[in-house]
């Protein structure tokens, strides 16, 4: 592009002595200072080809929050660095092309969610130094543009706090002829994945060979020139890619004696496979006796005082801050701790230019979620304590209110014995409010009616075993009852209220005198559960009993018991509805006599595919599989005891 000529003048020659050139090679610190001086970067207002310089800064997971420390050297345009066509003190690079014209140039520190900063700067008579953005930011990709208006140039120099980075793979710098020396223009990190690949750098408008001089230094310090551009041209030196190339390479600038400008601008860029590929550039050293201009400490915390992970900050223009809070944190305070400024609310401080720093005060979202269980017994909902649940990584008791962030748990149960459950929908918790999830435990339960003998002479005496049982450990409020057909009587009560639970059952027995052939009814309250009993007036006798199981199978056992040539023959049926595994039998033998009672081997008729071979457990016979269908079990029961004695009641489990 056009640039401002100048008259020949005497230069300082510096050689490029071994020990400069390592401290070029170094990091951007203050020993580049020392060697090169600082290389600015330039924003051009008019005829550039880039009308925006960007930069990207990275922040990682384990970074966020710390402090960014994006600082600007010059960001203003100084109408003494070129006057009346001479070089002014401090040179650096800005000039005015058209004097009629106003430059101001902005800095726009941006993410995707938005503007962070912005600082607009316009003309004056020095070279100052301001803060952009001290404060720590979010995990993310952060962009800062600088634009220009008007018709003219500003050099300035950046830098940000360790670990972070300027990068960028198309930018422009600012060589003048004060610095003969060499000055680092970018660092390019050459990875392993890209051997075999071609690195494409290129330099535009260096306005030819007698301007400057560029070249990279690669691994193993080797130096290749660089093409130098002429002017409005771009150069283009391709490398391809190898082993021995992997590493760190620096690109390098240096004006020479014979150049006729006092300022060059010049751009980069780099490619790989002719894709932008970033570099690091920027990185300066405060020149001496230069004070800081502005500068904005902002603290965000919650309100013990501790930094609020993932908050920050957003500056609107030169006297305005305002925090940026994560999702769900509510507002508090804010509170200016050094400076001038007024609070506007909360959520807002104005502040005058200077040295200022200002803390807001922010809450994080909390709210409660409430956990209770209940038993589901009939119409009835059963509070019930002590019964362990997992939320958030955490093992509790019903019932509980715990404090949350806002947000949906999963509630997880534990099991209960003797009951089933459905996952509850996870609790929702909002800022402020108490969400609920109430667990619920369906009870299951069983009834059974022993009848006693259940055969029996007309008339006579049977005794009915009414008995509601569970495996629920609660206590369980019911009442048990009996039904008695026409010709059954009983002078004794045939209801019983009571608790009942695992290992607790509630019983009801009462003696009834049986007159013909029928069948009671057992009812379990509030559930109306219920089970039958049958009894047969004749001669000899017998016992049966049906178990009913809610929501599941329905079993009944019948026990007959007839005098044979020895002893006596016992027959055993077993009717079922379901498949069931390891079906016990209590068939207990009678007690008594001068004898113990003994039994026989066993005969078992029943369906094919059933495991019909019963096994002697103490008083049980144990079925290992039946399926639905009919079981007749026989033996021979050896006794000494009279008939009316060997009838014993059967049971059945599974």
């Amino acid at each position: 592009m056009q640039k401002l000529p100048s008259p020949r003048f005497p230069v300082r020659r510096a050689p490029l002595s071994a020990a400069l050139l390592c401290a070029a090679l170094g990091a951007f610190s203050p020993a580049l200072a020392q060697t090169g001086g600082v290389l600015p970067l330039v924003s051009v207002g008019q005829k550039w080809p880039q009308a925006v310089e960007t930069y990207v800064i990275r922040v990682s997971a384990q970074d966020a929050g710390k402090p960014l420390g994006l600082e600007v050297y010059s960001p203003t345009f100084n109408l003494a660095d070129y006057a009346d066509g001479r070089r002014g003190a401090g040179y650096f690079g800005d000039e005015l092309y058209n004097k009629a014209d106003q430059i101001e140039t902005t800095f726009t520190l941006s993410s995707p969610a938005g503007t962070v900063a912005e600082r607009r700067f316009g003309m004056n008579r020095e070279h100052t130094w301001d803060s952009l953005f001290a404060g720590g930011l979010s995990a993310g990709t952060y962009t800062l543009k600088v634009t220009t208006r008007g018709d003219g140039k500003n050099s300035f120099a950046l830098r940000t706090a360790a670990p972070f980075a300027l990068e960028t793979s198309d930018f422009t710098v600012n060589a003048r002829d004060t610095e003969q020396t060499p000055l680092l223009a970018a660092r390019l990190n050459v990875t392993p994945d890209w051997v075999g690949k071609t690195v494409g750098l290129l330099n535009y408008d260096m306005d030819g060979v007698k301007e400057a001089e560029t070249w990279v230094i690669m691994p193993g310090d080797r130096r290749v020139n660089l093409t130098t551009s002429d002017n409005g041209k771009t150069a283009t030196d391709p490398f391809k890619v190898t082993a021995e190339m992997v590493g760190d390479w620096q690109i390098f600038i240096r004006v020479l004696p014979t150049t006729r400008q006092y300022s060059n601008a010049i751009r980069y860029s780099f490619r790989l496979n002719d894709q932008p590929i970033p570099a690091r550039v920027g990185g300066f050293t405060t020149p001496e006796n230069v004070k800081i201009a502005n500068q904005l400490l902002v603290d965000v915390v919650d309100p013990q005082g501790r930094p609020i992970p993932g908050a920050s900050y957003t500056v609107i223009g030169d006297s305005s801050v305002r925090p940026t809070l994560p999702a769900g944190y509510a507002p508090v305070s804010s509170t200016i701790l050094q400076g001038t400024g007024n609070v506007v609310s909360p959520t807002e401080v104005r502040y005058q230019p200077g040295f200022n720093k200002i803390r807001f005060v922010a809450r994080p979202p909390e709210g409660q979620l409430a956990v209770d269980a209940v038993a589901l017994y009939g119409d009835q909902r059963i509070p019930l304590t002590g019964v362990p649940f997992e939320v958030n990584g955490r093992t509790l008791t019903t019932p509980t209110t715990l404090p949350l962030a806002p947000g949906d748990y999963p509630v997880k149960p534990t099991p209960v014995p003797g009951s089933t459950f459905t996952p509850p929908l996870p609790g929702r918790v909002m800022d402020g409010g108490t969400g609920r999830v109430t667990i619920e435990y369906r009870v299951l339960t069983d009834v059974t009616l022993v009848t006693m003998p259940d055969i029996l002479n007309a008339c006579d005496v049977s005794q009915l075993v009414a008995t509601a049982r569970t495996d629920f450990p609660y206590k369980l409020p019911a009442r048990l009852k009996l039904n008695l057909p026409t010709g059954w009587s009983s002078d004794y009560p045939l209801e019983l209220p009571g608790d009942f639970s695992a290992g607790a059952p509630l019983r009801l027995k009462v003696p009834v005198r049986i007159c013909r052939s029928d069948t009671a009814e057992a009812v379990l309250d509030p559930i109306n559960l219920r089970t039958t009993g049958q009894a047969r007036v004749r001669n000899p006798g017998g016992a049966n009993v049906t178990r009913n199981v809610q929501g599941g199978a329905r079993a009944s056992l019948s026990k007959a018991v007839e005098v044979g040539a020895q002893g006596y023959v016992v027959t055993l049926t077993l009717t079922v509805d379901s498949t069931l595994e390891n079906v016990r039998l209590q068939d207990a033998l009678p007690q008594g006599g001068g004898t113990p009672a003994v039994r026989g081997p066993i005969a078992v008729q029943g369906p094919s595919l059933a495991d019909v071979n019963p096994r002697v457990d103490g008083d049980s016979l144990v079925l290992r599989r039946v399926i639905p269908g009919t079981y007749t079990l026989t033996y021979t029961l050896f006794t000494d005891l009279p008939a009316d004695r060997v009838v014993t009641a059967p049971d059945i489990g599974w």
